[in-house]
């Protein structure tokens, strides 16, 4: 047995599988909370069965894939969105401007970079790489959060003449639900900026959960909980089969709320 399942009660995956259905996350470990499956490939359709079973991928550089389920799931129902009065002041100054899916290399780019502190990032190049497929399929969608950049178009990749990106998400979309991966700052608030916007769209679209995956106190704080894992994978059947909002969201931000 490998050291990372001494006990051999893992599903193990050879590593371009992507059809090999997923135990269910009911089999989770509960040490580390939540692993589930080893290998597997990172393919758009591997990627969608997880995340409508409840499951995400995780790991470091040098592991194999990593696949989770975690007991409690932190998530965010968007009627439940905390907005402190600091971040109403910030939104209020309109300091920033917002933009749906014209950056996505550059907002899992800044994603991946290091935290302080931390000597890696869990978004190898093959996970970015993985989840810009994604985002080509119109399944991935990013927010981006710009400073001092004039009204204008922006293209894939570039910033709005004399903007710098500052701060955004990006998550995946299926139904009526949006499960959230990363989210960067270079500016205070800036990614919380990104959050409340998401949130305002997603409601107007019929949304009704955003998957959060593990808690913390950040999350707390703007209205995340942690509800059991049964109830959680409940609502992903009830709400990734309903339609949601197809295509692209780029423009987003100008739709009338």
């Amino acid at each position: 047995m490998s050291e990372l399942d001494p006990a051999g009660r893992l599903q193990w995956l050879a590593p371009d599988d992507d059809s090999t259905p997923f135990w269910s996350p009911e089999r989770a470990l509960r040490e580390p909370d939540g692993l589930l499956a080893v290998g597997g490939a990172l393919s758009p359709r591997r990627l969608l069965e997880a995340y409508r079973r409840g499951i995400f991928p995780w790991y470091t550089e040098g592991q194999p894939v990593l696949w989770w389920s975690p007991d409690p799931r932190t998530v965010l129902f968007p009627e439940r969105l905390h907005v402190s009065r600091s971040l109403r002041k910030t939104l209020r100054r309109g300091r920033f401007r917002v933009s749906f899916d014209r950056a996505f290399d550059a907002v899992i780019a800044a994603c991946a970079e290091p935290r302080r502190g931390e000597p890696g990032t869990w978004l190898t190049p093959a996970m970015q790489a993985a989840y810009r497929r994604l985002h080509r399929e119109h399944r991935a969608h990013s927010v981006e959060v710009w400073e001092d950049g004039p009204e204008g178009s922006t293209s894939e990749g570039s910033t709005p003449e004399g903007s710098t990106l500052v701060g955004g998400l990006y998550g995946v979309a299926i139904g009526r639900v949006f499960y959230g991966e990363s989210m960067f700052s270079r500016r205070s608030d800036a990614s919380k900026v990104a959050l409340v916007h998401l949130v305002g769209r997603l409601r107007a679209w019929g949304y009704r959960l955003i998957d959060c995956q593990v808690d913390s106190p950040h999350l707390r704080r703007l209205g995340a909980e942690p509800i059991p894992r049964r109830r959680f994978l409940a609502l992903l059947e009830r709400w990734c089969p309903q339609p949601g909002r197809e295509g692209s969201w780029r423009g987003a931000e100008e739709e009338a709320p």
